[in-house]
């Protein structure tokens, strides 16, 4: 008992709730911490609306991947000898939640990014078509995780994370274009 009403917990089985990085190894059952957004964010029927919806409504920042078995060749479940919790937290969701924006490129982590994608491409981000704004999430989105694995002393090379941020990087060139 930890005093939620019962109609805030929705039970939606193993396809929504359990984890496997692929299809042999560590898994295990999880559950997921969701903000209700409202129903203006949901579907446009405003029925069968819950945390499995792929609506807007329901946004899961926290959940908690309970390890305790390795998925075998044949589809078996062994218990892992050393089993634990692998929890992870969405800081950007989190920040949307707490500032009261309806997108993460809306809160203060992103905001100097944008502005500064502004004035290089001379266009103003709230102005912009959807696929605009699409182009600056990428750019900016691209743009943050670069500069974490370069100040974590990643460079661009052929192999490893190295070819993990060439790519990324090519990839927010290709969208800057859209900008231009």
């Amino acid at each position: 008992e930890i005093g939620l009403p019962k109609k805030k917990i929705h039970r939606l089985g193993a396809s929504e709730n359990f984890w496997q990085m692929g299809d042999l190894g560590p898994c295990g059952p999880c559950t997921e911490i969701h903000i209700d957004r409202g129903p203006e964010f949901g579907c446009a029927d405003g029925k069968g609306c819950d945390p499995a919806c792929e609506c807007d409504r329901f946004l899961e920042i926290w959940n908690l991947v309970f390890m305790e078995f390795d998925r075998q060749e044949d589809g078996s479940l062994q218990p892992l000898a050393k089993k634990g919790v692998d929890t992870g937290m969405g800081l950007e969701r989190l920040c949307s939640v707490i500032q009261d924006k309806d997108s993460v490129f809306e809160t203060d982590l992103f905001a100097p990014i944008l502005k500064k994608i502004e004035e290089l491409s001379g266009k103003k981000y709230k102005d912009q078509p959807a696929e605009l704004k699409a182009a600056f999430h990428v750019l900016a989105d691209h743009i943050r995780s670069s500069t974490l694995l370069i100040s974590d002393g990643c460079a661009p090379s052929n192999d490893g994370r190295g070819y993990v941020l060439r790519k990324i990087i090519r990839r927010a060139a290709l969208f800057a274009q859209k900008l231009t």
